[in-house]
């Protein structure tokens, strides 16, 4: 039995209303096996980086390893991303220190500098073909307070956790990006880009040739404890297994209420150019280099990995929407950056779902004995990859697999069920925030 990329008997999404540009470079590959009928030793719930990268380190040890995934496999967030690779950890070692101790705080940050250094060795190990460069991050300060607070920052982080950067003022701005539309910004050089929909169509081909079995659209719809295991039902039939992963990140559902109260879903938009000339290119983005800001609600971007187009993403409404109508607003913005783009048109228009955690932390345990790992707060690539890597090796009893993320509270909130009531008023309040950000340095400029 074969599922074809494309066919699905679940409900349509906006989701479906936009082709990532990513997907035009992989093939069509039907990864669909029929159900296990005898018990598994893992089963994962999702096929994107946590779930191939567990199973891989699972099927490789001996484990009999099975996927159930409700599309096809590649259809979320990981095929759909930015392709920005970055240490991960949001929050500052200073509030992690207030909250958990300095050891601890210090323990968690190097976790995300691990996961940028290991995904390289993974991906040249594993012989991934997905355009992987270290091409640092300008992070851009949309008003020139933010600038002086980005300046300090990268002091410091040099000094407490030896992370190299570059402070570059807006006078020297053109070097590293092509536009006015900032006030100086800093690189960080470790930060890296990747084709994020080769890299998971590579992982993929691995965990298959591994052993990992995966069942495409059939979604996971009930779980039960049977003894010292699950039986799991879908719409093709049960699957018995004796350890379950929960790896869905931004499309986790109420299959688990514990885990849906404790991630925010989060959809984000993105648009591809049409292909632009090789000297506008070297203009905008001369050093290659993946771009984000200072802004509340944030604009990221990049040129894609052969230079022909420039990949912009964002958050463009207060509620969420489609590509259909999200790719006019992110091209306006991109305008507003780039003035000269005002006369390309783009070609793509998508949107993504990533999940944000209520402390701004990836989380990873065990919850009644179920399994997970999510909660990448928009930094996905790096940080599912590696933390999935140490699930699967938790899940064979490997020590290596231990992190600091191990015992830290899932935190939730009350009257919130997964579904984000309250994110058009966040949203629309950092919206604003932002705008009289920029008309206030617009004033004073």
């Amino acid at each position: 039995m074969s599922f074809e990329k494309g066919s699905t008997n679940q409900p349509i999404t906006a989701e479906d209303l936009g082709q990532a540009y990513w997907q035009d470079d992989v093939p069509d590959f039907k990864a669909h096996s029929d159900l296990p009928s005898t018990p598994v030793d893992v089963l994962i719930i999702g096929s994107g980086y946590t779930g191939l990268h567990a199973g891989l380190v699972t099927a490789r040890n001996g484990r009999r390893t099975h996927i159930l995934e409700a599309r096809y496999a590649g259809w979320g967030c990981s095929s759909r991303n930015g392709g920005q690779i970055s240490p991960s950890i949001k929050p500052s070692l200073a509030a992690l220190t207030t909250q958990y101790g300095p050891e601890k705080a210090r323990a968690i940050r190097n976790e995300g500098t691990t996961s940028l250094e290991w995904i390289e060795d993974f991906i040249k190990a594993e012989a991934i073909d997905c355009d992987f460069m270290r091409s640092g991050r300008f992070h851009a300060a949309h008003t020139p307070w933010h600038f002086e607070a980005l300046a300090k920052d990268a002091v410091k982080l040099q000094r407490e956790e030896g992370i190299h950067s570059k402070i570059v003022p807006k006078g020297d701005q053109h070097s590293e990006l092509g536009t006015d539309a900032y006030h100086g910004g800093v690189v960080f050089t470790r930060h890296a880009a990747i084709h994020p929909a080769k890299y998971h169509y590579g992982l993929l081909r691995n965990a298959l040739a591994a052993g990992v079995t995966i069942s495409e659209g059939c979604p996971a719809q009930n779980i039960k404890r049977d003894g010292d295991g699950f039986i799991v039902s879908t719409p093709m039939g049960s699957v018995s297994a004796r350890k379950i992963i929960i790896a869905t990140n931004g499309y986790t559902t109420d299959l688990v209420p514990w885990l849906a109260r404790r991630v925010i879903p989060i959809g984000t938009y993105m648009i591809a150019t049409e292909p632009l000339p090789s000297a506008l290119m070297d203009k905008l983005f001369p050093k290659n280099r993946v771009v984000s800001d200072t802004c509340k609600v944030i604009y990221y971007y990049r040129p894609s990995p052969d230079r022909t187009r420039i990949l912009f993403g964002g958050r463009v409404s207060a509620d969420e929407t489609n590509p259909q109508i999200s790719g006019p607003k992110l091209k306006a913005d991109m305008c507003r950056i780039f003035p000269e783009l005002a006369s390309y048109d783009y070609t793509h228009s998508w949107t993504g779902t990533v999940a944000f955690s209520f402390d701004k932390l990836a989380h990873m345990g065990a919850h009644q004995g179920i399994h997970y790992a999510m909660g990448y707060c928009g930094s996905g690539i790096g940080m599912a990859s590696y933390l999935g890597m140490r699930l699967g090796q938790q899940l064979i009893g490997d020590p290596a697999g231990a992190t600091a993320f191990d015992d830290l509270t899932f935190q939730t909130r009350p009257l919130y069920t997964g579904k984000p009531w309250f994110l058009p008023a966040v949203v629309g309040w950092y919206r604003w925030r932002d705008q009289q950000d920029l008309r206030r340095a617009a004033r004073t400029s």
